[in-house]
């Protein structure tokens, strides 16, 4: 499963769109987000999924937790958010 990225410019509809479909679709799907904006991006965008999928009778639970990235040859420390049903 491939992580999908936020960023603080990041539209949380958007991507509670996009969690909608992946989970929907697979089952499960990973969340990375670095620095504080883009964190919080990905909590409002988690928060509104739970409303999105709640009618298909899927109780969305986050796991969070560190893993560590690499970009542009520089590791980076990044936040991950295992978003799954209950």
């Amino acid at each position: 499963m491939d992580p999908l990225k936020v960023s603080a410019q990041s539209n949380p509809k958007s991507v509670a769109g996009a969690l909608a479909a992946v989970l929907r679709q697979q089952g499960a799907v990973e969340v990375q987000a670095i620095g504080a904006g883009a964190v919080n991006q990905a909590v409002k965008a988690i928060a509104i999924t739970r409303g999105y999928v709640a009618p298909n009778g899927i109780d969305v639970v986050t796991v969070p937790g560190f893993v560590e990235i690499q970009i542009d040859g520089e590791s980076r420390t990044a936040i991950r958010f295992l978003v799954g049903p209950r």
